[in-house]
């Protein structure tokens, strides 16, 4: 998730630059929240299967020189692939 500083009001008078920031914060973290709220009704299947096939072709890509290495990483990572 991405973290930004909170933005605090600024006083009457001030420049219009700080209320158009203020306003851009505003919309950027609505557009966040409504990113968020719209993977609720994603079909996790469907990513699954997604995955599945980017995983499979990962493998493959991967060069036989790197395998080795590529699989300490993936161990330090905790994730449950390995090459062979």
């Amino acid at each position: 998730m991405v973290s930004r500083p909170p933005i605090r009001p600024s006083p009457p008078g001030t420049s219009l630059g700080s209320g158009l920031r203020r306003w851009q914060a505003a919309r950027t973290w609505a557009r966040l929240i409504r990113e968020a709220e719209a993977l609720w009704s994603v079909d996790v299947r469907a990513l699954h299967r997604l995955a599945a096939r980017e995983l499979a072709q990962l493998v493959q890509e991967v060069p036989p020189v790197l395998r080795r290495r590529v699989n300490q990483w993936l161990k330090r990572f905790r994730v449950l692939t390995r090459l062979h």
